[in-house]
């Protein structure tokens, strides 16, 4: 399936497909792509809206940065029109509370779903919610120039928007305190050299770096890929004696598959 018109363009996120190969765009430059809860849904609705046939996902930012975190009007006693403010939401009671953040958390969630390989490419600013959506993807491939941050703390709050998780992961516990306490910035060679990017580029080879790594993903049998991922993300979750299982059993439904015994 291949497609030149959007499946999805609003409140600062567009959707174009290429066969297998979905892009996911923040198109706010102006405002360093900032985010807000109107941006989330969009995010959402864009994981809802895939086609079955897409592989990759490619999550990316128009201008100079990928996101520049929450939009600033947040932390205004106002907030976000037709939105509540964090006032509201500290007045509204912990299942409100916990109800409105879990909906914003699933603009970033479904960016791990197991069918899918996701990647972000990423330039300039990833501060806050921008550096958790790029933790959300699989693979991270970075500009020269970026500049990741975890600004949370800092002003009082905590990283809410899953980003703690696939942080200490890739960077261990005492790490990712650090660079969340501190909230200073990780830049392309400390991100490489920490596991938090795959490959840095200049600038002006980030969108072919992340072409030749796509192409790259899809080279794969799908299930495999599928299996694979689903394998190693479950690794923390599991012993070693569980996930020798966890490997058996799906060798064995990759065995079948392939002899044509399979469901």
């Amino acid at each position: 399936m291949t497609s030149t018109a959007p499946l999805l363009d609003q409140d600062g996120v567009r959707l174009t497909v290429d066969d297998t190969v979905a892009t996911v765009t923040l198109t706010n430059p102006d405002r360093r792509n900032a985010q807000s809860p109107a941006l989330w849904r969009a995010l959402t609705e864009a994981g809802r809206s895939l086609p079955g046939s897409v592989r990759v996902v490619v999550l990316r930012g128009e201008g100079k940065s990928f996101s520049a975190g929450l939009d600033r009007v947040a932390f205004t006693p106002e907030g976000f029109e037709g939105e509540p403010s964090f006032i509201d939401m500290a007045r509204g009671g912990e299942e409100f509370l916990d109800a409105t953040i879990a909906e914003y958390q699933e603009a970033f969630t479904w960016l791990r779903r197991t069918d899918i390989l996701t990647v972000a490419a990423v330039q300039g600013h990833a501060i806050g919610a921008g550096f958790q959506l790029a933790l959300s993807c699989d693979l991270r491939v970075v500009a020269d120039d970026v500049q990741f941050s975890m600004r949370e703390t800092s002003l009082g709050l905590v990283p809410d928007l899953t980003g703690t998780h696939p942080l200490v992961g890739l960077v261990g516990y005492a790490r990712a305190l650090e660079i969340c306490v501190t909230g200073r910035f990780v830049h392309a060679d400390e991100s490489v050299r920490t596991g938090l990017a795959n490959l840095a580029v200049p600038g002006d080879q980030l969108e072919d770096a992340t072409r030749d790594l796509v192409a790259a993903l899809v080279a794969a049998p799908r299930d495999a890929v599928i299996e694979t991922k689903a394998l190693l993300q479950g690794v923390t979750g599991r012993t070693l004696d569980a996930q020798r299982a966890a490997e058996r059993a799906a060798q064995g439904r990759r065995l079948r598959d392939l002899a044509g015994l399979g469901d």
